[in-house]
Formats: C-alpha cells, structure tokens, sequence
C-alpha cells in the first residue's frame, strides 16, 4: 500500500483538487491522509465527502505536518503532497512499477512548474539525476516533496523531517537520503507545481540560505558521509557562507556577516585536512 500525505494550512481553495488528482490515480492500493496544520478556514468542508481520513493539528509547520502524516499512516511506501501542487494521471503506477523493475526505494518524477498561471522553463541548475546524486543535492533542492515516493524504512533509518527548520525541511531530508541511498528519477513531468501566492514560505523568510547552511552542518557532524561526500559537502557550506555573509555585510549585520566568515574558514581548514589525508 501507498500512504499519500496531503498537508496544508489554510489552503482551502487547493485542497479538493489536490485530493482529487491522488483519488483519480489508477493504482488501486492506496490510503490518503489530509493532516491539516491547524487551518481556520474550515478546510475540512472541501473533503469530508470524499474517502480521506482529516487530521487536524495544532500550528507548528511543515515538518511537522508531515512527520504526523507518517506516524498516522501504515503503507509500504509514503508520498507527499503539498496541497497546492497536483499529480498527473498514473503517477503512482508509474512510480510503484519502476520502483521494483529497478530495485529502487526512493524515487522523483520530472515536474511542471505554473507560476500566476503561467509555464515556467526549469533552468540548468535544476537538473535532475538518479543513482548516488548527493553532490548534486548540494547547490540547492532538486527534488520536489510532492513528487517523491520513498519506502517507510528509509526513515526508520534516516530519521524525520526536522521541526526546528521552517523552511528548507526537504533539503535537509534529501540530503540526509541521497547521502545513503540511491535514488530513481523518472523523467516524466508527473507532478505539476503551482507558485507565486502570496502566501507561500519561501516568500516569508529571507536569506533561506541560512537553513541550507544549517542543514549542512548538521549532516558535517554526522558520521556516514566517506570522504568524498564530506569534501563537496564543506566545499558547499563554504561556498554558501561567504555569499551570505557578503549579503550581511551589505545590510550592516556585521556580527552575522563575522559569524558565516568564520563558518567559511572553518569548512575550508576541514576540506583541506580530508585532502591531505
């Protein structure tokens, strides 16, 4: 069985059609899981007719919307999806067939972006690969949480999504995957991605790239990269560091800007000792 998670909060005008594109899916052996994080729009109104199981919770985001959508549901294999993109026809299928013909378990699809209602070109840095695509997961997210179907054991193995970042969570996560686990890309766009509201949380943080930083510290402190993993990866976190702390020095934040300097020097002096050994 597939577990499709659906999380929103206060998107009630993308949930009915969100829900209908997974319930219009041909693989048969499915469950769909809304976890509302704790809406005020009376979202459930668009789908309590409709053979979904409604979790409601108390506001604490992203992450842990969908951590709670895992621990609800009991399939081999999760997919998410964010309730304002939508699935193509015979996407699960698709997945599910190639999973097992290739031995895989996790995997993306090729996506189309609508931005105001309008195509969107990917451009050269979104590229997507398969096999051990770490490296290419660093510059930035590659791999879209609405696009993903992924074995329940990977996260009994990698942990979950972490509920301190309010952004960047599926960075984080997918770094935590790819470094681990090869990954299957289907390159058919399966998924359609919808952008460009006003409320969306990219648009309510800036200097995101301040989680990515985060994100890669964190999987620096960790013990399962080999050493070529953890070279691109602080050879990345450098990268990131300097270009925000130059952003800080333009805004005047000097005690920042010195902070993200030093984590730059300290990834550099690391990258330059795993190279001399």
């Amino acid at each position: 069985m597939v577990s499709v998670i659906i999380t929103t909060y206060n998107r009630r005008r993308f949930l009915r059609e969100a829900a209908m594109s997974v319930l219009q899916q041909d693989y048969p052996d499915k469950e769909i899981i809304v976890v509302d994080d704790g809406s005020t729009d009376n979202s459930i109104e668009e789908v309590k007719d409709l053979p979904v199981r409604y979790v409601w919770k108390e506001n604490s985001g992203i992450s842990s919307a969908r951590n709670r959508g895992i621990g609800e549901s009991g399939g081999e294999y999760i997919a998410f999806l964010d309730v304002d993109d939508l699935w193509k026809k015979k996407k699960l299928s698709t997945q599910i067939s190639q999973m097992k013909a290739k031995d895989h378990s996790v995997s993306y699809t090729d996506e189309i972006w609508i931005r105001d209602g309008k195509r969107l070109n990917q451009k050269l840095r979104h590229k997507k690969y398969s096999g051990m695509i770490f490296e290419h997961c660093l510059p930035l997210c590659i791999i879209s949480p609405s696009s993903v179907v992924i074995k329940r054991e990977i996260f009994e193995d990698v942990g979950l999504f972490d509920e301190s970042l309010p952004v960047c969570e599926d960075y984080d996560m997918w770094l935590r995957v790819t470094a681990r686990y090869p990954v299957l890309f289907i390159e058919r766009p399966l998924v359609i991605k919808r952008g460009g509201h006003e409320d969306q949380l990219s648009r309510r943080y800036a200097g995101m790239d301040r989680f990515r930083i985060q994100a890669i510290v964190k999987i620096l402190q960790a013990h399962y990269l080999d050493s070529a993993m953890r070279r691109q990866a602080a050879e990345e976190l450098k990268r990131k560091c300097l270009i925000y702390a130059n952003g800080a020095i333009r805004r005047n934040k000097m005690e920042e800007a010195e902070y993200y300097l030093s984590l730059a020097v300290k990834a550099a002096e690391g990258g330059e000792q795993r190279a001399e050994r």
